[in-house]
């Protein structure tokens, strides 16, 4: 199906145009080749995929989960051991947009995020509102801007946040705990998106704290959404997590039946594997590649009407803000597509107000560095026609 790329409804089908694209920097999905390492997980997939055969499915979804909740230092995960599995974060954001229609819950969603959440809970008949971003940037205030803010049944927060890189947890426990205790306070549904997560990991500044041990001793009604797709180049080959309280996670699993059986044993030993991977090298075959490609990005933008929004959390997307008296996000998004360089325009990530977004653009950094050196090079010629 060919569609006008002006009539494009969504940041998805952007994302679809882009893979015919020569230097694609629009989907956060994983595009760059294996590490040196990795190349043994690839040798292996025959032996991985016998091990599946053979094996019994609750064999796979527990070494899958044990792997990634102890890659992601969360033992109360673990012991426990209810999250739910599917084979991509929309199928359990799905789910959770199933529960609150259900229970005739409004929500109050972050802005900005990737439309696809705002897209996939209005689908579902969600009332949604927004709350700005900024509401959580200072913790002495977050729960005061949360009572002042938020008139629905359910707050819906990502951490880190995409297209931004904001995160709670340069509050340290704080952040989250002023999150956590405004929601019990005032009986709340608390959602929480954390699928970039991995990425912050080995950030000294970012230190991963047990967030399910505050979520279960507090009392709170909570849902989390964890996934890989953003982390492994496994050519989408993918799994979601989903993780309700015990108040509500016997609703929660018969809608989640509804949708699918299992997830496949095959993928869940792989992944496994690339996770295990990443445990041993403290994520360097990830975070090594997005350092030098956000590198070129700093460096392309350098003295140019894009500036570079420096991240709290280094995740595999970069946030620009152009500086520009006249040229929108959108008319930068086509002239860019015109040269063969498919970035996102920000108009889309700012769900309730899209013309806040017309100022900045979106680029993917997981890609091979030699590709992406191209891309920054082809936008920086772009940019210079807009010296002086």
């Amino acid at each position: 199906m060919t569609v006008h790329a002006d009539t494009f409804l969504d940041l998805t089908q952007h994302e679809i145009q882009a893979l015919r694209t020569e230097f694609n920097l629009a989907d956060a999905h994983t595009h760059q080749r294996q590490s040196a390492s990795q190349h043994g997980i690839v040798e292996r997939l025959p032996q991985l995929w016998y091990e599946a055969e053979e094996g019994l499915q609750a064999t796979y979804e527990q070494r899958f989960t044990e792997a990634f909740f102890r890659l992601h230092r969360q033992p109360t995960a673990l012991e426990k051991n209810k999250t739910l599995l599917s084979y991509a974060a929309s199928i359990s954001t799905m789910v959770v947009a199933m529960y609150l229609k259900r229970q005739r819950m409004a929500v109050t969603l972050v802005e900005p995020c990737f439309d696809n959440l705002h897209d996939v809970l209005s689908n579902m008949g969600v009332p949604l509102y927004p709350i700005d971003e900024s509401a959580l940037h200072d913790v002495d205030r977050i729960y005061t801007e949360l009572k002042r803010r938020v008139r629905t049944d359910a707050l819906f927060l990502v951490d880190p946040n995409n297209p931004t890189g904001f995160s709670l947890m340069s509050h340290g426990r704080r952040g989250l705990e002023e999150v956590v205790r405004y929601c019990k306070d005032h009986d709340k549904l608390l959602v929480i998106d954390f699928c970039f997560a991995s990425f912050t990991l080995y950030d000294e500044e970012l230190a991963r704290f047990d967030v399910y041990e505050l979520l279960e001793d507090s009392g709170v009604r909570y849902l989390v959404i964890e996934d890989t797709g953003k982390t492994w180049p496994v050519q989408d080959a993918k799994a979601a997590m989903l993780t309700a309280s015990d108040d509500i996670k016997e609703d929660v699993y018969n809608l989640h039946t509804s949708v699918l059986l299992n997830v496949s044993p095959f993928v869940l030993n792989m992944l496994a594997e690339y996770i295990e991977n990443s445990a041993k090298d403290g994520m360097a075959s990830v975070r090594d590649l997005l350092d030098v490609n956000r590198a070129a990005v700093k460096e392309a933008l350098a003295g140019t009407i894009l500036e570079y929004q420096e991240p709290v959390a280094k995740t595999s997307v970069a946030w620009a803000k152009i500086r520009h008296p006249e040229l929108t996000a959108t008319e930068l998004q086509r002239e860019l597509r015109g040269e063969g360089v498919y970035v996102l325009p920000g108009r889309f990530f700012f769900w309730n107000e899209p013309g806040k977004g017309e100022p900045y653009i979106r680029m993917a950094l997981a890609r091979e560095p030699e590709m992406f050196a191209g891309a920054m090079k082809r936008l920086r010629e772009v940019l210079d026609r807009y010296a002086g």
